[in-house]
């Protein structure tokens, strides 16, 4: 396996770096942020890149990365499932290291569906079986933790009584209308004694 490779920067794509080490041209898939700092280099000029060797029956591939914590999370994507090899590029081409584990950590799937051929699905994937991975890097790297989660907003009793009485046919205008008067006039009224007075006042419409 070839875990890092030196040698003169040759031809350079948007995807894909030859990379020349002692006369050899090594043929190096990259992400847009490893291209980004190549394209600062000089052509011949010396470079080294952390290597991840993929080896297929009828291939092997080699994905360059400028910094090693991008071949870490590069790594981790390839053991969500339904990301290869080259899913797992796009997806470190999508954004720094920093903002993709920033949005795993915080479990903001919206972020990581802006990636092409991200899906909701595999999005979710990802935050699932990433996400204290990702906040471990953080914190490895020296990183701003992300923003904690809200807590989900608990449903207010006035909600739960009103969804209950649409339950039992009752249209939403006059279910809310009923619990609304109830606890204007009686705003420290118990759960149930709610229910049943909210029940009185829909049999007064």
């Amino acid at each position: 396996m070839i875990a890092y490779l030196r040698g003169r920067r040759q031809a350079l794509g948007p995807d894909l770096l030859v990379l020349d080490v002692g006369g050899v041209g090594y043929s190096v898939r990259i992400p847009l942020s490893t291209h980004h700092e190549l394209e600062r280099i000089e052509p011949d000029a010396e470079v080294g890149l952390f290597i991840h060797t993929h080896v297929r029956a009828d291939a092997i591939e080699l994905f360059g990365f400028w910094r090693e914590g991008e071949r870490t999370l590069f790594e981790h994507c390839l053991g969500v499932s339904g990301i290869g090899p080259r899913l797992a590029q796009v997806v470190l081409s999508g954004g720094s290291t920093v903002d993709l584990l920033t949005a795993i950590a915080a479990g903001n799937v919206g972020a990581l569906i802006r990636i092409p051929g991200i899906g909701r699905k595999t999005a979710e994937r990802m935050v699932l079986e990433l996400k204290e991975k990702a906040k471990r890097l953080l914190a490895e790297s020296g990183a701003e933790p992300p923003p904690a989660e809200p807590e989900p907003e608990l449903e207010s009793e006035h909600d739960q009584i009103a969804g209950a009485l649409i339950n039992l046919g009752y249209r939403p205008s006059e279910a809310q209308r009923a619990v609304a008067r109830v606890l204007s006039e009686h705003p420290e009224v118990e759960f149930q004694e709610l229910l049943r007075l909210s029940l009185r006042q829909l049999s007064r419409l």
